[in-house]
């Protein structure tokens, strides 16, 4: 016997063949490829079903809002998608680039980071809310008038913490404190 038959009894016994390998692996392939095909035909998100969605009032800018929402949704998606409050920006969705701050109960919190369901009685300002009717509120007008911006993006944000800070600093100046 010469040594490639020899080689062929051997793989026999052992129960893999060349061609047995390649048949599997490249089964293998395919059903790989077809489960992700099959898995990318489901939504990659599902959609909370009536009964699942929780009723909310919100009181943003000073009026109450009554919607149903998902537990899973934030306060910046409800505010933008939801209520139109577009003046709060998409940006990181971490709580880390500023775009989406709003103040609730007169405090900065990033939206992107508090569930609207969090939000239930508390007072949310948004930028839209700093305004007088038509006129801009005084942050917002000394943005405009001393160029306090950049692209203009984040604005919205930086206003927001402006007001919290000024509105913080101020309370500090009309309560009293006494040291223990």
């Amino acid at each position: 016997m010469d040594n490639s038959s020899d080689d062929k009894q051997l793989a026999q016994q052992r129960g893999l063949s060349r061609r047995g390998f390649f048949t599997s692996v490249g089964t293998g392939a395919v059903v790989a490829a077809t489960a992700g095909r099959v898995s990318a035909q489901r939504p990659a998100e599902e959609i909370a079903k009536p009964e699942e969605m929780g009723k909310l009032t919100l009181l943003v800018n000073g009026r109450k809002q009554k919607l149903l929402v998902e537990p899973r949704w934030s306060l910046l998606f409800v505010l933008r998608e939801k209520l139109g409050f577009t003046g709060t920006k998409v940006g990181c969705e971490r709580g880390e680039c500023g775009a989406c701050p709003v103040l609730v109960d007169g405090v900065p919190h990033h939206a992107c980071m508090m569930l609207a369901l969090e939000a239930a009685g508390r007072s949310i300002t948004t930028v839209e809310g700093l305004m007088h009717g038509e006129e801009l509120g005084p942050v917002q007008q000394a943005f405009l008038e001393h160029d306090g911006y950049q692209c203009g993006y984040c604005i919205p944000g930086q206003v927001i913490a402006v007001e919290g800070l000024l509105r913080k600093s101020q309370d500090r100046r009309t309560k009293t404190f006494v040291m223990p």
